[in-house]
């Protein structure tokens, strides 16, 4: 007899990134961190929520995570009942999919872009669905009426790191039925981004992280923007004290440093910039990129053979287990520094 859910027991989980133990003696730019440190103020936000002896840390923190709602607010333009904070954006994208599609119902997302969609609505029994780009890196045969619970956008797109036209965005929200969630998660490296959707259509949600742009991946910290009665929904069934102490500290004390933020972003997408150059002078097929990464193949297509290679090297990068990416590696930028050793490599290794 077994005591598991049939769908849990045959579903494959996901894998994320590999973290190696001896992390300071690798280049690591394979789970698009941030290489730089959070902001100075994030450091000292913690430090005193800590308190004395760490006094403060034997109570509980707010469950609503109410200041971090209005300092999100203020900096995206809405009002605080439009928002709620998360443990990573992947929670509110669990949280979605729990609030949307039950056992049976399907929801859709682009296939290449994150996986995790797909393993978060088999855990709920929900049917998944997923539609392949065009050359032109758009969604192929996407339904003049999409009729699934949700539907997962990720802009800029991971693996491949293009963004989607905004007018091309807000044609898919005309087409859903259900809820455009649109995954930014890169946003802060791009050009532009969706938020103005989610004030003229009731069924669009936009997902952050704090995890890329403001270099805090060790907190988990994530939100969403939404309609009043969409986030009234989420917040039912989140954990109740999702968040901690010192992550809400973290939290309010990055959005409010944006100086700091600006800088971090602009340093990263200048490296992005020269590294896609550089890559390209090289002979290498470069996706244009508006995120924090480049999804990139060299001239032969053999990613497993530049991966090997640059893991020889403890240059660590993303290999992806999809046959769709196995010409290609997903790069995420790092220091200058790091890039020019990384570069050096990968034209030793031809």
């Amino acid at each position: 007899m077994s005591f598991l859910r049939k769908n849990i027991e045959i579903m494959s989980g996901y894998v994320p990134g590999f973290q190696p133990d001896d992390i300071d003696s690798w280049i690591k730019l394979n789970t698009n961190e941030n290489p730089y440190p959070p902001s100075p103020k994030v450091v000292e936000a913690i430090l005193a929520e800590v308190g004395e002896d760490g006094v403060n840390l034997r109570t509980y923190p707010s469950a609503s995570s109410q200041k971090l709602r209005e300092a999100a607010a203020r900096l995206y333009g809405f009002d605080p009942s439009w928002v709620i904070m998360a443990n990573g954006s992947d929670e509110v994208l669990n949280n979605l999919i729990r609030a949307c599609a039950g056992e049976g119902e399907e929801v859709g997302y682009v296939h290449p872009s994150y996986s995790y969609y797909s393993t978060l609505s088999e855990i709920q029994g929900a049917i998944v669905c997923s539609y392949g780009l065009t050359d032109k890196l758009r969604i192929e045969a996407f339904p003049e009426c999409y009729n699934g619970r949700v539907f997962f956008l990720t802009t800029p797109n991971s693996p491949l790191g293009f963004a989607f036209p905004l007018d091309y965005i807000e044609n898919l929200a005309r087409n859903c039925v259900g809820l455009l969630v649109i995954d930014e998660a890169y946003a802060d490296f791009a050009d532009g981004n969706a938020l103005e959707l989610v004030k003229k259509y009731d069924n669009v949600v936009v997902t952050r992280t704090l995890s890329k742009s403001y270099a805090l991946a060790g907190m988990r910290l994530g939100l969403a923007i939404a309609r009043p009665e969409i986030i009234a929904a989420l917040d039912k069934i989140r954990d109740h004290y999702n968040l901690d102490r010192l992550a809400q500290a973290a939290c309010i004390a990055a959005l409010n440093d944006q100086t700091y933020f600006i800088e971090s972003c602009r340093k990263i997408i200048e490296t992005r910039e020269w590294f896609t150059a550089e890559l390209t002078a090289m002979g290498y097929s470069v996706i244009p990129s508006q995120a924090n990464f480049v999804f990139a193949s060299p001239p032969d297509k053999n990613g497993k053979r530049l991966y090997d290679a640059l893991y020889a090297r403890k240059i660590l990068v993303r290999l992806l287990s999809d046959p769709l990416l196995a010409h290609g590696l997903r790069i995420s930028i790092g220091t200058r520094e790091e890039m020019e050793i990384t570069l050096a490599a990968m034209a030793e290794i031809g």
